[in-house]
C-alpha cells in the first residue's frame, strides 16, 4: 500500500466480530496494516459479539481466519496482543457496561488518546440501536475523536434512510459517520480520477463534444450462495446499482474538484449524481432492464435458477440483473449516455469501464466492406487491474487498411501483494479521517431518489422470470437498450 506512514493510536471496537466479514476481511486486513507499521502498539481491537468467548477463544478464531487470508503471517502473535473480546447483547444497554469499562481500561493500557472508531459490521435493522446505546452508555464521551464505519445497505428506500440518518446522527456528526462502499476503495476504481485529473489527452476530451458513451459493467457468474435470505429483500437494484454502480458514474462525470481535499470532492460528486435525469414509473421501461437467471452451465457444471436457490421465493420477482441508461443533464454530458449493467450467474466475473469516443468527423480511410473501429479507454478494474487504450492503426507497409491496436499496461502481481483487500485502504482512511472514498449522505440522498420509482414500478409490475439463462450476458433486451442508440455493448 503506498501509502505515507501516519500511525494513529486508537481503539477500534467492532460489533459482529464472529460474523464473515469480519473473519475474511476485517481483520485480515487490520493485520496487515499492523504488519505493514502503518498500525504500531498503540492500538487495540475489541471485537463484540454475542457468542459467550473468551480472550483466548476469540484469539483462537481469529489467528486462524488471519493465517487462511494471508500468506506472510510475520507478526500475527505480537498482533493477537492487541486483540481482546467482549460478549454484548446489542439490544441490552446494561450489557454495554462492560464494554465501556474494558474500553478505558485499554485506553489507559496502550495510550490510546481517547480514540475511539466502532465498526458496526452487523445486520443494519441494529445500526439505530447499537448508535443509541454508544451515546447513553457514554463509549462516545472522549477526549479524542470518535468515528463510525456502517456497512451497507443504508435503508431500503429513501424514507428509511432519511430515518436512519436522523436516527444515527442524534450519537454522531455527518464527519464522524463513514459510510463504507468497499468498490471505492478498489485501486482502478481511486485511479479514474488520476487517469482523469492528470492527463492532458483525456480532460480535454472527456465531454460529449469526443465522447459518445460510457459502459460500466459488474458481473459475477456467482449466484446468490448463502445471501438468498438478504439478497431476495434486495435484488441487483439496491444491492448493486444504488450504491456501486452509481458511486462509479459519479467519479467518471464529476467536474474537476478546486483541491484533493475530502470534501470538494464529494461536493463534486454530489453534482453529479443531482444531475442524474430523474425518470417517472412510466418511463422505466425505456430506460430500465431487469432480468432473473435461469439454470444454466457455469464452468462446466449445471446450475439451479435463481427461484430454486435456497432461502428464495420460488415466485420471487427479485431482479438479479439490472441494465441502465443514466443521462446525466448538464452542459459537459447532455446528450451522451452511461450505460450501466449488473447481474448475477454472468458469462464472465469483471469490473470494467469503457469510455467510447466518437468517430472522426470525416473516414479518410472508409472502404465498403470495412468499418473503422471505435477509439477506447478501457479501465479493467477486475479481475485483472489495469488499462487500455484501443487505437487504429495502419495493418501493411503499403496501402490503406487499418487495424486495431491495442496499448495496455496492467498491474503486476508485485503492485497486488501489498494489500489484503480494498477494506485495508478504506480502514487506514477512517484511521486518518479522510472521507473521500466514502459516502455522503447527500450521495445517499441522490441515488435512493433515482432508483425509488424504478423500484416501484417493478414492485407493481412482476416481470415474466427467469430471463436469462446461468452463463449468459444477461437478458437479450438489455442489448435492445444500447441498438436502439446504433451502439452495443463492449464485450472482449
Amino acid at each position: 500500500m503506498d501509502i505515507e506512514k501516519q500511525n494513529i493510536p486508537c481503539l477500534i471496537t467492532i460489533f459482529g466480530a464472529t460474523g464473515d466479514l469480519s473473519h475474511r476481511k476485517l481483520f485480515p486486513s487490520l493485520f496487515h496494516l499492523y504488519q505493514q507499521n502503518n498500525l504500531n502498539e498503540h492500538i487495540a481491537i475489541i471485537g463484540v459479539g454475542r457468542r459467550d468467548w473468551t480472550n483466548e477463544k476469540f484469539r483462537e478464531e481469529i489467528k486462524a481466519s488471519i493465517s487462511e487470508h494471508v500468506k506472510d503471517t510475520d507478526k500475527i502473535d505480537d498482533f493477537m496482543e492487541h486483540v481482546f473480546y467482549q460478549s454484548n447483547d446489542v439490544n441490552n444497554l446494561q450489557s454495554y457496561n462492560k464494554l465501556v469499562t474494558l474500553s478505558e481500561e485499554l485506553d489507559g493500557k496502550f495510550t490510546l488518546e481517547g480514540n475511539r472508531l466502532f465498526y458496526l459490521a452487523m445486520a443494519p435493522e441494529f445500526f439505530g440501536t447499537v448508535t443509541d446505546a454508544l451515546q447513553s452508555s457514554g463509549l462516545t464521551k472522549t477526549k479524542g475523536f470518535k468515528r463510525l464505519i456502517i456497512e451497507k445497505p443504508f435503508g431500503t428506500d429513501l424514507k428509511s434512510a432519511e430515518a436512519l440518518n436522523k436516527q444515527i446522527t442524534k450519537s454522531f456528526d455527518e464527519e464522524e459517520i463513514f459510510r463504507i462502499d468497499h468498490y471505492l476503495g478498489k485501486d482502478m476504481v481511486q485511479n479514474i480520477e488520476l487517469i482523469r485529473f492528470s492527463n492532458a489527452m483525456f480532460e480535454p476530451l472527456w465531454n460529449n463534444k469526443y465522447i459518445s458513451n460510457i459502459q460500466i459493467t459488474s458481473s459475477e457468474t456467482l449466484g446468490v450462495e448463502d445471501r438468498g435470505g438478504y439478497y431476495d429483500n434486495s435484488g441487483a437494484l439496491k444491492d448493486m446499482v444504488q450504491n456501486h454502480m452509481l458511486q462509479i458514474v459519479s467519479l467518471l462525470a464529476m467536474e474537476p474538484p478546486i483541491s484533493l481535499q475530502s470534501e470538494d470532492i464529494r461536493n463534486e460528486k454530489v453534482k453529479a449524481l443531482r444531475s442524474i435525469r430523474h425518470i417517472t414509473e412510466s418511463e422505466v421501461k425505456n430506460y430500465f432492464v431487469r432480468g432473473q437467471y435461469d439454470k444454466g452451465i457455469i464452468n462446466n457444471e449445471e446450475v439451479p435458477k435463481y427461484r430454486d436457490e435456497e432461502n428464495v421465493d420460488p415466485l420471487s420477482n427479485t431482479p438479479t440483473f439490472v441494465a441502465a441508461k443514466v443521462m446525466i443533464d448538464n452542459f459537459r454530458w447532455a446528450g451522451v449516455p452511461f450505460y450501466i449493467r449488473t447481474g448475477k450467474r454472468m458469462k464472465e466475473k469483471e469490473i470494467r469501464v469503457v469510455v467510447e469516443f466518437k468517430e472522426v468527423p470525416m473516414n479518410l480511410y472508409y472502404k465498403k466492406d470495412q468499418h473503422l473501429d471505435s477509439n477506447l479507454l478501457v479501465i479493467n478494474i477486475q479481475p485483472n487491474e489495469g488499462l487500455e487504450l484501443h487505437l487504429n492503426a495502419r495493418k501493411y507497409i503499403e496501402g490503406i487498411d487499418t487495424e486495431p491496436i491495442k496499448l495496455s499496461y496492467a498491474l503486476t502481481t508485485q503492485d497486488k501483494m501489498n494489500t489484503v483487500d480494498a477494506y485495508e485502504g478504506l480502514i487506514y482512511d477512517c484511521l486518518k479521517g479522510d472521507s473521500t472514498n466514502f459516502t455522503h449522505w447527500e450521495e445517499l440522498k441522490a441515488t435512493w431518489s433515482y432508483v425509488d420509482p424504478v423500484d416501484q414500478y417493478w414492485h407493481d409490475h412482476p416481470a415474466p422470470f427467469p430471463n436469462y439463462p446461468a452463463g449468459s450476458n444477461g437478458p437479450v433486451k438489455s442489448q435492445l437498450l444500447l441498438s436502439r442508440d446504433n451502439l452495443h455493448w463492449w464485450d472482449f
